[in-house]
């Protein structure tokens, strides 16, 4: 390690990788800085990977895809235990530090683990789990710290009965009813990924609604799915507080009502990871959450040397994005060419079921006054989807009548987030309607869906002349 590089990168979690790599392919001197004990960051340590590797343990363990077939008392395992879902995570994890430790190897990308500090605007103080301290300058830094779990001091968080988002990985029992309190995306995974364990689940949000930025007819959708089984929505209704009482967990609602279960959740916001950064000593600030304001092209802070990327800016906080904001932020830090970050790009919601949209919702397509159409594909239309026993999941696109462009794609079900590529890469090729018409799927798949929303739409479209 040497005490001067090009760029310090200050977390190694999507955001931080990549733009630790790139600045390497441009043979520039780069450190990645992570507080943690392993590289990785909450993507890969309490976030992306653990959680959607407990979905599909979840899914797999309970026998959830196959329930179609079989019915809702289907089971690949009967007693499915906390150590049942740590065994895969656990292994996943190890994996995906090593190819991570591997790539910065063979970039020849420096890490030192500990915590940074700014002790001036060039220079941070890097102090280890040992107390050992080290300083390092750079002529740039990118701040990839993430997030942490909101924790309000009104709730008693224990790690075992009221837990927040990085706690329920470490849950050593499956609860036998639950309450999620916030909709958000976070929350509406885990709640559904309980529900799929059979466990009574409980959401609440004090909202009237929930994922405001998905179109509102997947929302509709989905919110049926889960009251068809049995998860209870409390909507419109903050919580006042919560207590333990007999061994239970007591949820006090708005207006005296009470939800009473074993485990509670709190997943209502998180904060940005700044807070020991000493941003003072660079002249930066942070809003009330402790996310960075930059500059959404580049992605450059107020400071010009010192750049931030990923969860700690805000919206939309996806490890996919993430990504590209820290390689776009690299490339300009260093005076490299780079792109601007894509026009669309796909939003994955890895519930049960999945969610996944990219490009205008039907809303945003009305406020903006374009003349439309959309066109619906139900899964159990498609031959695959009586092949898997799917009886829900929809796929819904949506045109414009004048020039026929695609406008936006929604999808809920089984492979949303698969699926939705195809999408992706119409709308940002400016194509248009005919293309799914006219072009071949493979059969029998569900991207079948594609070609049966696409039909429905040109069967209501004006006919020209």
């Amino acid at each position: 390690m040497q005490a001067e590089y090009d760029l310090i990168v200050v977390g190694s979690g999507p955001a931080g990788r990549r733009a630790a790599i790139q600045a390497a392919k441009f043979g520039r001197n780069a450190l990645v800085v992570e507080k943690g004990r392993r590289v990785g960051g909450v993507s890969v340590h309490t976030g992306t990977i653990p959680s959607k590797t407990l979905r599909e343990t979840v899914l797999n363990l309970s026998g959830w895809r196959e329930r179609g077939f079989y019915g809702r008392a289907y089971r690949v395992k009967q007693d499915i235990s906390s150590d049942d879902l740590r065994h895969r995570l656990l292994k996943t994890l190890d994996h995906e530090v090593e190819v991570l430790e591997h790539q910065f190897a063979r970039n020849h990308v420096d890490t030192i683990m500990g915590a940074a500090r700014f002790t001036d605007p060039h220079t941070v103080e890097v102090t280890g789990e040992d107390g050992e301290r080290h300083l390092v300058s750079a002529k740039a830094f990118l701040l990839c710290v993430g997030t942490n779990p909101f924790r309000p001091d009104w709730v008693p968080f224990d790690g075992e009965n009221v837990l927040d988002s990085d706690d329920v990985l470490d849950v050593n029992r499956i609860p036998r009813s639950i309450v999620v309190i916030g909709a958000g995306v976070i929350g509406v995974e885990y709640a559904t990924i309980f529900s799929a364990l059979d466990v009574p689940a409980t959401l609440i949000e004090p909202r009237d609604t929930m994922l405001d930025f998905i179109d509102r007819e997947l929302i509709e959708d989905f919110t049926h799915q889960l009251r068809d089984r049995g998860v209870t929505l409390r909507m419109g209704k903050a919580v006042v507080k919560v207590t333990r009482e007999d061994g239970q967990c007591i949820t006090h609602l708005e207006g005296g009502r009470v939800c009473k279960s074993d485990m509670v959740l709190f997943a209502a916001g998180r904060m940005g990871a700044t807070d020991s950064l000493n941003l003072d000593a660079v002249g930066l600030t942070v809003d009330h959450r402790g996310r960075i304001k930059v500059n959404p092209a580049t992605f450059q802070t107020e400071v010009p040397h010192v750049y931030a990327a990923g969860d700690v800016i805000g919206f939309p906080s996806l490890a996919s994005t993430s990504m590209e904001q820290g390689r776009i932020a690299a490339c300009h830090a260093l005076g490299e060419k780079a792109q601007k970050p894509p026009e669309y790009f796909p939003y994955g919601i890895y519930a049960v079921p999945e969610i996944s949209t990219c490009g205008m919702t039907e809303e945003e397509v009305e406020e903006r006054g374009i003349p439309y159409e959309c066109g619906i594909a139900r899964f159990r239309e498609t031959s695959r989807g009586h092949i898997m026993g799917l009886d829900s999941g929809m796929m819904k696109m949506i045109f414009s009548i004048k020039t026929h462009r695609l406008l936006g794609v929604h999808i809920v079900g089984e492979g949303a987030t698969e699926l939705i590529h195809i999408g992706q890469a119409v709308l940002n090729l400016k194509g248009t309607l005919e293309y799914f018409v006219e072009n071949t799927f493979n059969y029998p798949t569900l991207a079948e869906a594609y070609k049966i929303a696409a039909l429905d739409a040109w069967n209501r479209m004006p006919r020209k002349g």
